[in-house]
């Protein structure tokens, strides 16, 4: 991922699995990509879907452009990404598994392009989420006592 992220879905990662990830360009109007260069970026609750072969970014969230004049764009709107169609076909393949759907996890710049990040997702149980934070505490207890006694 480039350095010049502009919105990630913390969310993302903490309710799901990622179980493989892909990279889309996505197709935006001028008044959007200027709200985007602005980080007016908000990919929680946004989820992407395979539609007439084409996959598609819905309720992502980019506010309007302050300065775009009289033409505003509708800040939910499904937005195309851009992906080859042997990726596409692959994510349909996997998507067919029960269970699995397909998330934005971040949106950033890469050579001057906006890019999405997208991951097949698995959820997780509200006890799978317990056990890592439990898991993650543990390792935190123990890097500390590490520090301490080194």
């Amino acid at each position: 991922m480039s350095s010049a992220t502009i919105a990630q879905n913390r969310r993302a990662r903490h309710d799901f699995e990622i179980l493989s990830t892909y990279e889309a360009g996505i197709v935006l109007t001028g008044s959007e990509i200027k709200a985007v260069r602005e980080h007016k970026v908000q990919l929680q609750g946004s989820y992407a879907r395979i539609k007439g072969g084409e996959v598609w970014l819905a309720d992502a969230h980019i506010a309007p452009y302050v300065n775009a004049g009289y033409s505003q764009h509708n800040p939910t709107r499904d937005r195309k990404l851009l992906l080859h169609k042997k990726e596409i076909a692959r994510i349909n393949e996997q998507l067919g598994e029960k269970g699995l759907t397909l998330v934005p996890l971040a949106m950033y710049f890469k050579r001057g392009k906006a890019k999405v990040e997208l991951g097949v997702a698995r959820g997780l149980k509200r006890y799978d989420k317990r056990e890592r934070i439990q898991e993650r505490d543990v390792e935190r207890d123990i890097a500390r006592a590490v520090r301490r006694n080194a």
